[in-house]
């Protein structure tokens, strides 16, 4: 196996693909939850946008963000890109028509879901994540450089992804998979915060403006710590509204993970860069293990016979 083709996959950080199937599946299972045939075409041709969306995200936020990947000199294994382009082991160009070429494979599968859901509004949730996704670190917009790129990631991952497998079996949006991902958003933001602690100065340095920097390390660290609490204080009134009370035990069950990390924050571990590593794989299965419990949950709260693939 070259040298050049392990570069390339080292390129599209295979390992964060997970959260892509993680939260699409959340999306369709929450349609099962309500009763809907499981529409096993669109699903795939669903899923596969969503991962050609993700592969294009991360090769072109490699390209975009090559001068802060270069000024950043304190990575972590959850930040700072996957230091290919940086480390000079593919020229920058690769990242670029990688991306394009994964953003064209994205289109071709949204409009596959078009045709065979018939459904605009699955069309309208995954060009909007898609475009999101390209102008998170792409000129015009670089959205993560004007203040945005927090709430981007926390609108596309955890919001349209579910909403969008949900729509492409439902046919239309609905308001069960809004209540779900709402602590999920708030994991997702707190998860950002954290792994942009190691890139701050790489971030300063090319007028990128994160949370962090935008905050200030005190009160960015602050903030963590209240998402978290956001996240679990909203699970009573999300069950008033209509969450299944199994999915929001489920999503307590990593209670102790949460505070773990919230201590760890208030006692200053971002300071420390030793502590980055950490600190970064925590919050990343704090979320995941939300959102994959999630999924179990509304799982098995569906009737073993409603979800067979053709129940």
């Amino acid at each position: 196996m070259s040298a050049g083709f392990i570069a390339l996959v080292r390129l599209a950080r295979p390992l964060f693909l997970v959260g892509g199937f993680v939260f699409y599946g959340l999306g369709v299972a929450i349609a099962r939850y309500e009763g809907v045939s499981l529409r096993l075409p669109a699903l795939l041709w669903g899923q596969l946008a969503v991962t050609a969306a993700q592969l294009m995200t991360h090769y072109a936020n490699d390209y975009f963000d090559l001068a802060a990947d270069r000024a950043n000199t304190t990575p972590t294994r959850w930040s700072g890109g996957s230091r290919v382009l940086a480390e000079g082991l593919l020229p920058p160009h690769v990242g670029l028509w990688a991306a394009l070429v994964c953003g064209g494979v994205a289109l071709v599968a949204i409009v596959a879901v078009g045709i065979i859901a018939m459904s605009a509004a699955a069309v309208a949730l995954l060009l909007l994540a898609l475009a999101l996704a390209w102008f998170y670190s792409a000129p015009p917009a670089r959205l993560h450089s004007r203040g945005l790129g927090e709430w981007t990631v926390a609108a596309i991952v955890p919001v349209l992804t579910p909403l969008a497998g949900y729509t492409i079996q439902r046919g239309v949006p609905g308001w069960l998979p809004l209540l779900a991902v709402v602590p999920l958003a708030c994991f997702q933001v707190a998860m950002i915060i954290v792994i942009n602690f190691p890139d701050a100065a790489g971030d300063r340095q090319v007028g990128k403006r994160t949370l962090v920097l935008r905050l200030g390390g005190e009160r960015a660290a602050r903030l963590h710590p209240a998402l978290l609490a956001l996240a679990y204080l909203s699970l009573p009134l999300l069950v008033v509204a209509g969450l299944p009370l199994p999915v929001a035990v489920a999503v307590l069950l990593p209670l102790p993970l949460a505070v773990w990390l919230a201590w760890q924050m208030s006692r200053g571990a971002w300071r420390r860069p030793a502590a980055w590593n950490a600190l970064g794989f925590w919050s990343i299965g704090l979320l995941m293990s939300s959102a994959g419990l999630e999924l179990v949950a509304f799982v098995f709260a569906t009737t073993g016979a409603a979800w067979l693939p053709f129940g």
